[in-house]
């Protein structure tokens, strides 16, 4: 069994690492392209908008699939698709080879949530999506560092390394994997769409995803842009904007290993409300800062409330109905790369046309606040009741 996690951990690297690749690059591939600004934030978003236009079906199709199949496929896809980003020859190729990779992750990831509770007993299975969890924390904190080191040689290194370490994690899919073929329940048979039904007819359902979404809009929107900001307002190179976002990374390393301890001295209610309004005043703070230490210690405190927040809204969303956890797994993940495409491009365009990054920052606030306040109204964070009652209906 550890050579399954050690598996599903790597992949969510890898995945987690090219998901942001983009962002300490922005400035080296706008010269190197002749990009304007307002559309900058596409390269960051073509990524985003495959993952988020796909997970809706890859999801519920690969429910009818074997699993190891559609993994290993994925992992394939997705290194190719990677690596092709190397050899992009303008915004558009780099747009389309973004798109692809974003498409090959969303048939990929979903498959490692969902094998978890198939492969493991149940008294694991929350400690083992504690360590995958883990993987994406870590992209950050190394994976992107150490893309952005490699870039300072060449902005390709970067593809090519992450496309050939993907190759070679799904080179061991096969082997360490077992079979997964789907039942044949008579649930896999609905049509893919209706699978979403209960969660469209629950209020709470609503209400949740909308926060959901308007918190990685506002989280992305801004992380989308921290390389160009501190290109633009500190003078920084490739490899020295790696060295900040590893110490970011590690934020969301600290707030990932120590959510559970922290939910369970708050209570839910307190642990999102106290987040929030901190990340908020940091967001505020972060376009006024004189010095990059200064830069880094506030943002630190905003990845920190990222890896705390992220996997107890998870967590939550996942409670609205388990019968249909993997349908609502793969909404989830196509609304946190929808809002990451909208948000990374609304960010290029009024960082461009409004005042640079402090527009942004604006932005991130407003999303985080209407994110807070949507959460509160739908309930999820303070009734299980509620909740209860809508999985009978």
């Amino acid at each position: 069994m550890n050579k399954l996690t050690v598996l599903f951990f790597l992949i969510m690297f890898v995945i987690g690492t090219d998901t942001f690749l983009i962002s300490p690059l922005i400035p080296t591939l706008q010269k190197l392209f002749h990009i304007p600004t307002e559309y900058a934030g596409w390269m960051v978003g073509a990524y985003a908008l495959g993952y988020a236009i796909f997970a809706l079906i890859a999801g519920p199709l690969s429910d009818g699939w074997d699993r190891k199949k559609v993994m290993f496929s994925g992992m394939v896809c997705f290194s190719i698709s990677t690596i092709l980003c190397g050899f992009a020859t303008g915004f558009w190729t780099m747009f389309l080879f973004r798109f692809l990779a974003g498409v090959s992750a969303a048939f990929t990831a979903p498959q490692v949530w969902a094998s978890i509770p198939a492969l493991f007993p149940a008294a694991k299975t929350a400690k083992v999506s504690g360590i995958v969890m883990a993987g994406l924390a870590a992209s950050q904190a190394f994976g992107i560092p150490i893309g952005s080191l490699l870039a300072a040689t060449h902005w390709s290194y970067p593809f090519f390394t992450i496309g050939a370490c993907s190759l070679l994690v799904a080179i061991f899919i096969p082997y360490a994997l077992p079979e997964m073929k789907p039942n044949q329940d008579q649930r896999t048979k609905l049509p893919i769409f209706k699978r979403y039904v209960p969660l469209l007819t629950s209020r709470i359902a609503r209400r949740s995803f909308l926060a959901h979404f308007l918190f990685q809009c506002g989280f992305f929107a801004a992380f989308s842009f921290i390389g160009k900001w501190m290109t633009d307002r500190f003078h920084l190179s490739v490899d020295q904007v790696g060295y900040v976002m590893f110490f970011l990374g590690l934020g969301n390393m600290v707030g990932s290993i120590s959510g559970a301890y922290v939910i369970k001295r708050l209570n839910r209610f307190n642990t999102m409300v106290v987040g929030f309004l901190v990340s908020i005043v940091c967001f505020i703070a972060l376009p006024h800062l004189p010095s990059v230490s200064a830069f880094e210690g506030v943002y630190f405190f905003i990845f920190v409330n990222m890896g705390i927040a992220f996997p107890l809204i998870l967590g939550m969303l996942n409670s609205l109905n388990p019968t249909i956890r993997g349908t609502i797994s793969s909404l989830a993940n196509s609304i946190m790369y929808a809002a990451t495409t909208l948000g990374s491009w609304f960010a290029g365009f009024i960082y461009a046309n409004f005042n640079g990054f402090s527009a942004v920052a604006i932005f991130a606030a407003i999303s985080f606040a209407g994110s807070l306040l949507t959460f509160i109204l739908s309930g999820i964070l303070t009734t299980h009741s509620k909740t209860k009652k809508e999985h009978a209906s």
